[in-house]
C-alpha cells in the first residue's frame, strides 16, 4: 500500500485497507451456509462470543469522547479478529490441507529472510524506498521520526538500525518470526515427537534466526528462546532443555560480568541494547513502564473503561493515547476490566486446552494444536510491550488457526477425523 501511495494511487488504498475484512466476512458467510448440522460449541466459543458482544456494545453506545465512526474503527482493531476466529471455527477440519498452508508460511518466512539479507548488506531499511513514511503520515497522522526518517521503532538507543523486511515495522517482523517458528515446529514434528525438517524447513529456521536477530526487538527475542524451551518440554527433548539451562546459567554469569565492565558513557552495539534494557536506561524501556502505569491508573479510575479509541493504534492516530503499549492494558483501558478478564480467560483457556489435547491428537490435527499452543505462548511476552492484535497478519493467522483447532477438538468429541489425502 505504501508503494501504491508512492505511485500516486492513493484513491484505491482505502479499498485495499478494507478488502481483507470483506474477504473474511464472505468466507465466514460461505462457511455458515455450508454447515450441514448445528455445530456443538465449546466453552471457548461462548467466551469469545461474549467478548465480541461486550466490545460491540462499546462501539454502538456513545461511551467516551470519540465519534461513532472512530469507535467502529477502534472496534475493528479491538475485536474483528474474533470474526476471523469464527471463520476458522466453521471450517470442516477434514477438508483442510494444513501442510500446504503451513508451507506457505515457510515460503513467506524465507522470502522475508532474503529481503532482510539485502537490507543488512546495504545497511538500509526497505521502507526507505517504498514511500512508507509518507504513507503513514497521510493515512495515520504519524509523522516521520527517529534517526532514519521512518519511525522510532526502526532505530535503537545505541544507534543500530532495526530491520523490518517487508513487514510494517521491526516489531511486527519479529512477532511474525515467532509465528513462523511455531509453524515450523508443528509442521516437522512427527507424532512420536521426532523433529524431521526438510531442506526448506531448515532454510526457514535459519531465516527466523536472522530475522529475530536483526529486528533487535527485545520482547520477541526473549519469546523466541522461551518458545524453543517450551517446545523442548512438551516434546520431551531433554538435550534442548539441558542446553537451555546451561545457557541461562552462562548468560547470568556473563551479565554479571557485563555489569561490572559496562561503560555507560560509551554505549554502542548489541551489548548496549541489552544493558540499557536491564538497567532501564533505554528510553524505550522507560516508555513502556510509563505507559503501563498510565493505563493501570486509568483502569483504576474508570473500571468500566474510557471507551473505544482511547488506547492503542487508533488512539495513537487520533493523538489521544492512554497506556497504549500493552495488549492487555489497551483492552482494559478501552472496554474495562470485564473485557480484560474475558480476554485473559480466553487466552489462558487456549493454552490449557492445547496442552490437554496435544498428546491426544495425531497427524494434521496435532500440527494445528501444536502451532496454536506455541503461538499463544510465544505471543504472550510481546503482548506486554505492544499491540500484537493490530497486525492483520499476526492476528488473523493466530485466530484462524485457533478457530480451526477448536473445530478439530469438537469434531473429535463426535467422530474421529480421517486424514485428508496428501496431508
Amino acid at each position: 500500500m505504501s508503494v501504491s501511495f508512492m505511485l500516486g494511487l492513493k484513491s484505491i488504498i482505502p479499498v485495499f485497507q478494507f478488502f481483507k475484512e470483506i474477504l473474511v466476512l464472505c468466507v465466514l458467510t460461505l462457511n455458515i451456509l455450508s454447515l450441514r448440522q448445528r455445530p456443538r460449541f465449546h466453552l471457548l466459543d461462548y467466551l469469545i462470543f461474549a467478548f465480541l458482544g461486550y466490545t460491540f456494545i462499546y462501539a454502538i453506545l456513545p461511551i467516551g469522547e470519540h465519534t461513532f465512526f472512530e469507535r467502529l474503527l477502534a472496534f475493528k482493531s479491538t475485536s474483528f479478529y474474533i470474526v476471523v476466529y469464527f471463520t476458522g471455527r466453521f471450517f470442516d477440519a477434514r477438508t483442510i490441507y494444513i501442510n500446504k498452508y503451513f508451507n506457505y508460511v515457510i515460503l513467506l518466512t524465507i522470502a522475508a529472510g532474503a529481503v532482510l539479507v539485502v537490507e543488512v548488506m546495504m545497511y538500509q531499511q526497505l521502507q526507505l524506498f517504498t514511500g512508507f513514511a509518507e504513507y503513514c503520515y497521510y493515512f495515520f497522522n504519524i509523522e516521520p521520526a527517529g534517526l532514519f526518517g521512518l519511525s522510532t521503532t526502526f532505530d535503537s538507543d545505541s544507534g543500530l538500525r532495526r530491520f523490518a523486511s517487508f513487514f510494517s515495522n521491526p516489531l511486527e517482523h519479529a512477532a511474525a518470526t515467532l509465528l513462523a517458528l511455531a509453524v515450523i515446529a508443528a509442521l516437522f514434528t512427527r507424532d512420536n515427537n521426532r523433529f524431521k525438517p526438510t531442506k526448506m524447513g531448515l532454510l526457514a529456521l535459519a531465516a527466523t534466526a536472522l530475522s529475530i536477530t536483526f529486528a533487535i526487538s527485545r520482547a520477541p527475542l526473549a519469546a523466541y528462546f522461551f518458545m524453543i524451551y517450551i517446545y523442548a518440554l512438551i516434546t520431551k527433548k531433554k538435550y534442548i532443555t539441558n542446553v537451555v539451562h546451561l545457557g541461562v546459567a552462562a548468560g547470568a554469569i556473563y551479565l554479571f560480568y557485563l555489569f561490572t565492565q559496562f561503560d555507560a558513557n560509551n554505549k554502542s552495539g548489541l551489548i548496549a541494547v541489552l544493558m540499557n534494557t536491564i538497567d532501564f536506561s533505554d528510553p524505550s524501556s522507560v516508555g513502556h513502564i510509563v505507559q503501563w502505569v498510565e493505563g493501570i491508573l486509568a483502569m483504576a479510575q474508570s473500571p468500566m473503561g474510557l471507551g473505544l479509541g482511547t488506547s492503542g493504534r487508533v488512539a495513537g492516530t487520533l493523538g489521544e493515547n492512554v497506556g497504549g503499549e500493552n495488549q492487555f492494558i489497551i483492552i482494559g483501558v478501552q472496554a474495562g476490566i470485564i473485557a480484560l478478564f474475558l480476554y485473559l480467560a480466553i487466552y489462558i483457556l487456549f493454552v490449557k486446552t492445547g496442552l490437554k489435547w496435544l498428546n491426544q491428537l495425531k497427524g494434521k490435527e496435532r500440527k494445528v494444536c501444536m502451532a496454536v499452543l506455541l503461538i499463544k505462548i510465544g505471543f504472550f511476552i510481546p503482548m506486554l510491550t505492544s499491540e500484537v492484535e493490530s497486525s492483520s497478519y499476526l492476528s488473523y493467522m493466530n485466530w484462524l488457526l485457533s478457530g480451526l483447532f477448536v473445530s478439530i477438538i469438537m469434531q473429535q468429541h463426535s467422530t474421529p477425523l480421517q486424514p485428508a489425502p496428501n496431508d
